[in-house]
């Protein structure tokens, strides 16, 4: 059995060394025979010179290049496509993903799942961090058509049949999280305690970009957004025959009085902000039609030490099932 490693990198050169050093002291303790693919995802502070620096001096050192950041959800597509392995483990370069763990999740491999995850706790996060994620999980599991549990992420071992499965869905907006709930197959999930980065490195998690991969998640995997739309529009049309009754009735009874100005500035706010807020969720997944028809590729190559031929490509075994290495 081989095992190959994909990790994505964007600005590591401060960590990458260490990483490799924990991360090769790891893999060579399985006995097993294993690659590691390093993508330098447009990096601007010379992890690409130190991945080559890697590959020179150690033989199972893979890299690939982008021509400029394309982000991390292309680097891992790029590294699943081109491991070789009959199982593969996604990891990222920043410590936070604890190579002591793939012993583990080996074991549990060979038990016979296709999915081993390991989940971190929340340990040691601000609490109004750790309030933000668990309402946002909550609210996308009643609204997804998949499950997402908080504290999964990417770190986690596949099987050949899984990475196969995960390389057949060719969108070119990839929530990697959906995808991997998406995909099934027989899972086994573990906690692991959370890990501070080291000091050198920063986290890049601003609040905009949390909201915005938020946004990318709850869009992803459902249009209930849009029949949401049909539903709010129904009811303030109920809401709005109604008053118009009250009006009538109040008119014939007590006679007319003077319009309420508050009450009309408030209703035309209040509805041109709501109709701003529908037109923005059509636009989102009309953006999303947008990028999905052009079919651009994920990313571009820049360099590698790899033969684009090597990528694997395994026939299907009997019964349209792709066979799983051991």
């Amino acid at each position: 059995m081989r095992l190959s490693l994909v990790v994505p990198c964007y600005n590591e050169v401060e960590v990458i060394s260490r990483f490799h050093q924990a991360l090769s002291r790891e893999l060579e303790e399985t006995g097993r025979p294993y690659e590691i693919v390093y993508v330098d995802d447009g990096s601007a502070d010379g992890t690409l010179e130190a991945l080559v620096e890697l590959a020179a001096a150690d033989e199972s050192v893979r890299y690939l290049s982008f021509s400029r950041n394309f982000g991390k959800e292309a680097a891992m597509l790029a590294g699943l496509r081109y491991a070789t392995g009959d199982a593969v483990v996604i990891m990222d370069a920043d410590l936070q993903h604890p190579p002591e763990l793939i012993g583990r999740m080996l074991k549990e491999y060979e038990r016979g799942f296709d999915q081993v995850i390991a989940r971190r706790n929340r340990t040691g996060d601000p609490a109004s961090r750790t309030l933000f994620a668990r309402a946002y999980y909550w609210l996308i599991n009643k609204w997804a058509d998949v499950e997402l549990m908080d504290g999964v992420g990417d770190f986690r071992m596949l099987s050949r049949r899984a990475v196969d499965g995960l390389l057949e869905l060719n969108e070119y907006n990839r929530f990697s999280k959906g995808l991997f709930a998406w995909i099934g197959f027989e899972s086994l999930l573990f906690e692991y305690d959370n890990v501070k980065p080291p000091v050198e490195r920063k986290s890049r998690w601003t609040f905009r970009r949390l909201l915005e991969y938020g946004l990318d998640g709850l869009l992803s995997f459902n249009n209930k957004p849009l029949r949401m739309a049909i539903y709010v529009g129904l009811l303030l049309t109920a809401v709005a025959a109604g008053y118009a009754i009250w009006v009538i009735v109040a008119a014939i009874v007590h006679g007319v009085e003077m319009p309420g100005y508050v009450t009309l500035i408030a209703a035309i706010t209040g509805l041109g902000g709501l109709q701003m807020v529908m037109l923005g969720v059509i636009g989102e997944y009309i953006g999303r039609i947008y990028y999905e028809t052009k079919k651009r590729p994920h990313y571009l190559l820049k360099q590698t030490n790899m033969d684009p031929a090597d990528r694997l490509q395994k026939p299907p075994a009997p019964g349209g099932q792709t066979t799983r290495g051991r």
